[in-house]
């Protein structure tokens, strides 16, 4: 939709907004409800079964609109993604009260199949990845991504059969690539058709090898590809940088939880294509695509959401390596032979939350009060933990012993700051702990016994001015105010 001259400003708004996102249905915030125009709302109303009504815009004809409440925006958008839209959420970034004219609005952030961090559109049990590809004419790189718990892995391959079994192996929700896939014998329809596979194709100016570089090694902290183990895989870093470029488009943050990265050669792991995966059964039966019945099903009896992730991941990317095999059958084999710690350390597990999802919601700002109890719940389990692990003596518990970070000022703050049942939405209040914050109490002791404050300060007037008749007083336009005669 063009925009016209006779268009109302905030129609005017909105279309400038869309030409930002043209690939993406557009929720734009008004008052109390998203709202979509013109050919997005002929969309949502099909996909969504919403009624399309109309609106002014100084057209001769009504715009089609359809909205829905701000409250549940959540559960509709998920909908759409699911559906393999992208949305782009335009919000309103001051406050309707303080402004002069029309509202200002932004788009705040872009939600896609791979960077849907929404906990209605998560398997808890599985990683929700999404995958950049870049093609070079001699390589491809491959970075992998859960946004939600930070994990981000990176190879380069040669051939097109060890990308295929790469993206069998990970099962992307979303891939991202450079427009030169297309010249490789790769089957883009399959992917999306038989894959159910979100697939689009980067911008140029998101494929500059000098920026992507430079974004990296400025989010990782570093000044070489060499100090992330990527040297030899100038492809691999090349489609990381892409990927960070395409997460900070999409999520509008400093994708603070992505602290790590991990280079790897394919080679460390049993190569296993699409087909034997599925005869094998290891995930999913053949026949009824259920975990029930699977290898992952019988194997599977972790205590957390992160230990039924990395079994999976233990499942679909087998070691070959003889030596790492046996450290890892070393360290079961500990737990397997002292039964006392393994249940006390799974009687701990019991109260231990999704800690990668409840930091990637922390570090994307969309943590409520209640996830932080939760991750306080969890970090008290820490300390009890590490303690049972200190009779081991393989080298795998060695290695997690030196990186184990209890975290208990981290546990102690929250403990001191959050009210231990506060409620589920911020401007609920009532989340900050009594004595805590000084200002904060003062305050709320001015919202829950404002007229006995009011009256104290009335009468501390009244002392210090000696005007015996001074009055605390109200009204809608000026708020309160002291009343005194015209002789004072």
């Amino acid at each position: 939709m063009e925009i016209d001259k006779n268009m109302s400003p905030m129609m005017v708004h909105y279309l400038e907004t869309k030409k930002q996102v043209p690939e993406c249905i557009l929720f734009y915030r008004l008052g109390d409800f998203y709202e979509m125009f013109f050919e997005d709302a002929e969309l949502v109303s099909r996909e969504l079964e919403l009624t399309l009504t109309g609106k002014n815009c100084g057209l001769a004809e009504r715009a089609p609109m359809c909205g829905v409440p701000f409250h549940a925006a959540e559960s509709y958008i998920t909908r759409l993604v699911e559906n393999g839209h992208k949305v782009a959420v335009c919000e309103q970034v001051e406050d309707p009260k303080l402004a002069k004219g029309m509202v200002k609005r932004e788009i705040v952030k872009i939600v896609t199949p791979g960077t849907n961090t929404s906990s209605l559109a998560l398997d808890e049990s599985r990683n929700n990845y999404i995958m950049c590809i870049i093609w070079d004419q001699d390589s491809f790189g491959i970075s992998t991504c859960d946004v939600t718990t930070g994990d981000f892995y990176v190879t380069q391959v040669k051939s097109v059969r060890e990308l295929r079994d790469e993206i069998t192996k990970f099962n992307p929700s979303e891939i991202i690539a450079n427009s030169a896939l297309m010249l490789c014998d790769v089957d883009i329809d399959d992917l999306k058709n038989r894959l159910g596979i979100a697939f689009s194709f980067l911008e140029n100016r998101a494929l500059d090898s000098d920026n992507t570089i430079r974004v990296l090694l400025d989010h990782f902290k570093v000044r070489s590809t060499e100090g992330l183990g990527l040297i030899d895989m100038e492809c691999g870093a090349t489609s990381a940088g892409a990927m960070l470029c395409y997460l900070s488009d999409t999520l509008k943050n400093d994708l603070g939880n992505i602290t790590g990265i991990k280079p790897y050669r394919t080679g460390k792991y049993m190569i296993i294509d699409s087909s034997t995966r599925r005869n094998l059964e290891l995930t999913e039966t053949l026949r009824e695509k259920n975990k029930r019945g699977s290898l992952l099903w019988v194997l599977d009896k972790c205590k957390t959401a992160m230990g039924s992730r990395l079994i999976r991941q233990f499942i679909e990317q087998p070691l070959i390596d003889a030596g790492e095999i046996k450290k890892r059958q070393d360290f079961v084999k500990e737990f397997l032979n002292d039964f006392t710690t393994r249940e006390e350390i799974r009687e701990y597990l019991n109260a231990v939350y999704d800690l990668e999802r409840l930091m990637g919601r922390v570090s994307y700002g969309s943590a409520n009060p209640r996830d932080m109890i939760a991750f306080k719940t969890s970090l008290e389990m820490l300390p009890p933990i590490r303690e049972q692990l200190l009779s081991f003596k393989t080298e795998l518990a060695h290695n997690i012993l030196d990186d184990f970070d209890t975290l208990s000022d981290i546990c102690e703050l929250i403990d001191k700051s959050i009210a231990p049942d506060p409620p589920l939405a911020i401007k609920e209040g009532s989340i900050i702990k009594e004595g805590y914050n000084e200002e904060i109490d003062r305050l709320r002791h001015a919202k829950t016994e404002g007229k006995k404050w009011l009256s104290e300060l009335e009468e501390k007037q009244k002392d210090a001015t000696g005007i015996k008749n001074l009055r605390v007083k109200y009204n809608k336009d000026f708020g309160y105010y002291f009343e005194v005669t015209t002789s004072f």
